[in-house]
């Protein structure tokens, strides 16, 4: 009963919520509001350019809040630590069962947190390596090879990994791209424009897998 009341509070919001997205803010001490001007470029961009209506400035929402089921994509971000509670862990599992989708872009460092805390959220799933064919890679802008390479930090390959669920792909980590450096202003990085532009249009990939899925 609770899974359905959750699906109906979801499908009720979305109605009236489609065309918004969040950051999430979590606990541990990471720094969950790194990359400021990373998800309103993505926005303009997405709007510019995949017909999308995203209300320019992105809400930020907590892992425990119900708010997040408002939102059909939410964006977490950092560099350190990352603790969800068990509220936390439940509230994010029934979010995602229910038609939410997470991005999480590991902005360096991130990845030994984040992962363990995700087996709280499901136990039972793993992070698994998508493909370089998935839809992800080709719902707005051609990806042949798979996630681009935007920063070098340890100069190992980008890789994105998954949770799926019935099929629908409901979580993705990326990690040894860091996208959402790509997405901020110019002058934060200094990317050449067509880093950025990879970076972008690879949001954008994701923004409408996440809205169409």
């Amino acid at each position: 009963m609770k899974k359905y009341l959750f699906l109906i509070l979801f499908s009720c919001a979305l109605l009236g919520h489609s065309q918004q997205i969040a950051l999430l803010k979590y606990k541990g001490g990471g720094d969950w509001y790194a990359n400021p001007t990373a998800l309103p470029n993505l926005i303009t961009y997405c709007n510019n350019n995949i017909n999308t209506t995203i209300e320019t400035k992105p809400e930020t929402v907590e892992v425990g809040s119900m708010d997040i089921f408002q939102y059909p994509f939410i964006h977490m971000t950092g560099h350190g630590n990352v603790f969800f509670s068990e509220e936390d862990s439940e509230n994010l599992r029934n979010y995602l069962y229910s038609g939410g989708f997470l991005h999480i872009d590991d902005n360096y460092g991130m990845q030994p947190y984040i992962t363990k805390e995700l087996k709280n959220v499901f136990p039972d799933k793993d992070l698994v390596e998508i493909p370089a064919n998935h839809p992800i890679f080709s719902t707005a802008f051609a990806f042949p090879e798979g996630l681009p390479k935007i920063h070098e930090h340890d100069g190992k390959r980008p890789q994105a990994f998954g949770i799926f669920h019935e099929g629908r792909l409901i979580l993705l980590f990326t990690l040894e791209c860091d996208l959402g450096d790509g997405w901020e202003d110019e002058i934060v990085h200094n990317d050449p424009s067509n880093i950025r532009e990879k970076a972008l249009k690879m949001g954008a990939n994701i923004i409408k897998y996440a809205f169409d899925n």
